[in-house]
């Protein structure tokens, strides 16, 4: 037997328990994998609580971990038994001991990297792989502003910014969270709980402001994101932690400064092997040669039955980086 999160109806985190089941063997073009550490995003918590609903109830929850495979589909053959490896666009049902996964998704691990390091950092490196090389080429010296700097997304950003030579400007809630930033390579943080975020973009560019705003927020920075862009630049809102853009009027990017926005996600980006392999290899060569540095704190580790309280935490804003869940 194994042992999985579901919900049968979305809600707080509360709506979430764990239960025993009987692994399915893996379909022609799957693998099973033993799952060793489990990633947790914000976006599982749209899917609990129905602002992403998924195709049916109950349902599992989670499309990342990092684990070995222990089983293999009959027409796979570049995924072996015993193969290290980790996945984030996995059907949803991450949060188990053992879970089935299509194989041109799963991607071989280096042993210099930990199972914790891969399901802390996977899904979030990728992003942060789209969203700095392929929706936005981020250049040497360029200046941009990244929300959520602190969060699990933004100090992988910050390094990867870093690494680029380029400059990030993170916007934080805390001093603890500002400085959290710096130590990651943001080139200027701004905490919003204190400071005006246009003003200090502002300041920081010399009246300029950015090219690019990468805002994972929502509802709250919309307005304020676009107000930080100079003409012509471009807007791209991969997250909702505040809640949902909505009610757009497509006229307030004529109005300022004929602007561009954008939607994005993973799935639109590493759509194919090949492109998860180039965006692996990216995200594992810099982890691995210690660029980008990938530490779960250990109050940010909780057992698979305790999601619930994962999850409290999470949308309680007190954490900092990534959190997992360990089978």
């Amino acid at each position: 037997m194994a042992t999985r999160i579901e919900f049968h109806k979305h809600g707080d985190p509360d709506v979430l328990s764990a239960v025993e089941f009987t692994p399915a063997a893996p379909a022609e073009n799957e693998v099973q994998v033993e799952n060793k550490a489990i990633g947790i995003n914000y976006i599982d918590t749209y899917i609990r609580s129905g602002l992403y609903p998924p195709p049916a109830l109950p349902s599992g929850l989670g499309t990342e971990a990092a684990g070995v495979v222990s089983k293999v589909g009959s027409n796979v053959t570049h995924i072996k038994v015993g193969d290290r490896v980790v996945y984030a666009q996995s059907g949803l049902g991450a949060y188990s001991s053992v879970h089935n996964v299509l194989a041109d998704k799963v991607a071989v691990l280096p042993n210099a990297i930990s199972f914790e390091q891969a399901a802390a950092s996977f899904l979030k490196g990728l992003t942060v792989f789209y969203l700095l090389r392929k929706t936005y080429d981020i250049k040497p010296n360029e200046v941009f502003l990244f929300h959520a700097a602190a969060g699990g997304v933004g100090l992988i950003a910050c390094q990867w910014a870093k690494a680029l030579g380029a400059k990030l400007i993170g916007t934080v809630g805390s001093a603890q969270k500002a400085q959290r930033a710096l130590q990651a390579g943001a080139w200027q943080v701004i905490n919003y709980s204190e400071e005006n975020v246009v003003e200090r973009v502002k300041a920081l560019t010399d009246g300029k402001k950015v090219s690019v705003v990468y805002d994972s927020v929502g509802k709250d920075t919309w307005e304020i994101s676009l107000d930080c862009l100079h003409r012509r630049g471009l807007m791209v809102s991969f997250g909702n932690s505040s809640g949902p853009v909505t009610g757009v009027n497509l006229g307030i990017l004529n109005q300022k400064g004929s602007l561009y926005a954008t939607r994005p996600s993973l799935n639109g980006y590493i759509t194919t092997r090949e492109e998860l392999k180039e965006a692996s290899n990216e995200l594992f060569s810099l982890i691995a040669s210690g660029v980008i540095k990938v530490d779960v704190a250990d109050n940010q580790k909780f057992a698979l039955k305790d999601a619930q309280r994962a999850h409290e935490a999470l949308e309680s804003r007190a954490t900092q980086g990534s959190s997992l869940l360990i089978p």
